[in-house]
């Protein structure tokens, strides 16, 4: 499948040449030439015999975009001078701040906001620790926490390396949902010292983003902090990924007009985001489903289950498929991938069922090459932004943790989630809906939003009968 030039791999080459007229249609013809595409052209300076022109290109990746600045070197009398990664250029000192809400003009306005007017908020604080999200940044402050163990795709590159990363994802939040978010990377890939840590970083925070940690850890690290802690910790991997798909799939069924307690699924891949969409996607109706790992369809009979595949293989595939990844798709509705590249062909596809939809995540090559996808099913979604219906998580995850954060909620569970898809899924409308448009821009102004304003719904209403039940001595916390 090839990969279009895109303004991730942007440069920009400072170059001098002749000042003649054709100069700089040398240029242009020389980075079309090698498949570059030129997205400005500047001039920096010009004499009556030589011109320094700034040349910004895209490019497929990194030695696509070294053969652009050698074809431009090649041009006669073009001398290159400078090249910039215009990427890493946007990441010099990072990419976030921390800067006051309030002024500090003066002493009248320092001695409130700290000594001495400080002291009598702490001591508020302390009578009534509830006031801390009241009184402190913590009620709308999220912890972006990782390990550095499963970065994007770059798999375990460690907790400086996964900084950069951290950063984009708080700058997401505040981007679209007006919340501080702060990056923190653990120098640590120790269960215990992850969760000791998290748990004594929380009294400062509303909730927490887990990210980017290798599963099977991750499971456990998730579960134990929800135990642990009074605030919501919510895995974006797992959990954003999953919200996601579900919304991304109640669009498409509603293309094709299935329902999704009747549709077979074949799912591809059970780590850790295949096995939050696998619960969530059951949570909300899904009947029939059968998932595939590399070693094929998880049934009971298997002898290499551990204790997340045996849960699988305990709530899935009720006729005890044993097969391979191609018979489970054969006759399905429903193909979810979020595994590797390329584990199918287009004559997989086209052994499904009429009208079929599929879901091909893996990334940055999608399970099957989406072009030939299109020839077989109606409806098609990849994690790439270079085709449309693109599944990503931060369609989500923003609007999320601003209702957690509006409600106060102490925790999340599925029924938010669900909530959350609804409310993503219904933001594209009826005369939006198409094969091509599932899911809506991330730029849709009043996308965070929507999402926030079911999430916080729920989780008061959850908080509501939470109370009615303590009045009436039951129980007086519900996880999902």
């Amino acid at each position: 499948m090839a990969t279009l030039p895109s303004v991730s791999y942007s440069i920009t080459i400072r170059l001098e040449l002749d000042g003649h007229g054709s100069a700089v249609g040398s240029l242009t013809n020389a980075v079309e030439h090698v498949g570059g595409v030129i997205t400005a052209l500047d001039v920096a300076s010009a004499g009556h015999e030589r011109l320094r022109i700034d040349v910004t290109c895209a490019a497929r990746d990194t030695d696509h975009a070294q053969a652009i600045v050698d074809a431009l070197g090649a041009i006669e009398g073009v001398t290159v001078h400078k090249v910039s990664d215009r990427t890493f250029l946007l990441h010099l000192g990072g990419k976030i701040e921390m800067k006051s809400k309030v002024p500090l003009r003066n002493r009248d306005e320092l001695s409130m906001a700290y000594t001495p007017g400080v002291a009598r908020v702490s001591q508020a604080i302390a009578a009534n620790p509830d006031d801390a999200r009241r009184l402190t940044v913590k009620r709308n402050s999220v912890a972006v926490v990782t390990d550095g163990s499963a970065v994007l795709g770059l798999g375990n590159i460690g907790p400086q390396a996964a900084m950069p990363v951290m950063e984009g994802k708080s700058a997401l939040f505040k981007r679209f949902a007006d919340i501080d978010a702060w990056p923190i990377a653990l120098d640590t890939q120790d269960v215990d010292e992850i969760v000791r840590t998290v748990q004594l970083l929380a009294p400062g925070f509303g909730g927490i983003n887990l990210e980017d940690i290798s599963a099977p850890r991750c499971f456990e690290v998730e579960e134990r902090l929800r135990d642990l802690l009074d605030i919501p910790v919510f895995h974006d991997d797992q959990h954003g990924t999953a919200i996601v798909v579900l919304a991304a799939l109640r669009n498409a069924l509603r293309v094709v007009g299935k329902d999704l307690g009747e549709v077979r699924i074949a799912m591809s891949g059970a780590g850790a985001a295949g096995t939050a969409i696998l619960k969530l996607l059951m949570h909300a109706g899904a009947k029939h489903v059968v998932v595939c790992d590399v070693h094929g369809a998880v049934h009971s009979g298997r002898g290499d289950l551990d204790p997340t595949l045996a849960w699988i293989a305990g709530n899935t595939n009720p006729e005890g498929y044993a097969g391979d990844l191609r018979g489970a798709v054969s006759g399905a509705d429903v193909f979810i991938g979020v595994s590797a590249p390329n584990v199918l062909e287009g004559s997989d596809v086209a052994e499904m069922n009429d009208d079929s939809i599929i879901f091909a995540l893996a990334n940055p090559d999608p399970e099957v090459d989406p072009e030939v996808a299109h020839l077989h099913a109606s409806v098609v979604a990849t994690g790439r932004s270079d085709y449309p219906n693109q599944i990503n998580n931060v369609l989500v995850f923003p609007g999320v943790f601003r209702g957690l954060l509006d409600a106060q909620s102490d925790h999340v569970d599925a029924d938010m989630m669900v909530a959350a898809a609804k409310a993503l899924a219904d933001v594209v409308t009826d005369e939006e809906l198409g094969p091509h448009y599932i899911v809506p821009s991330v730029f849709q102004p009043d996308l965070a939003h929507q999402v926030a304003a079911s999430v916080r719904d729920t989780a008061l209403r959850e908080q509501a009968r939470r109370t009615e039940r303590r009045a009436g001595g039951g129980q007086a916390r519900v996880r999902g």
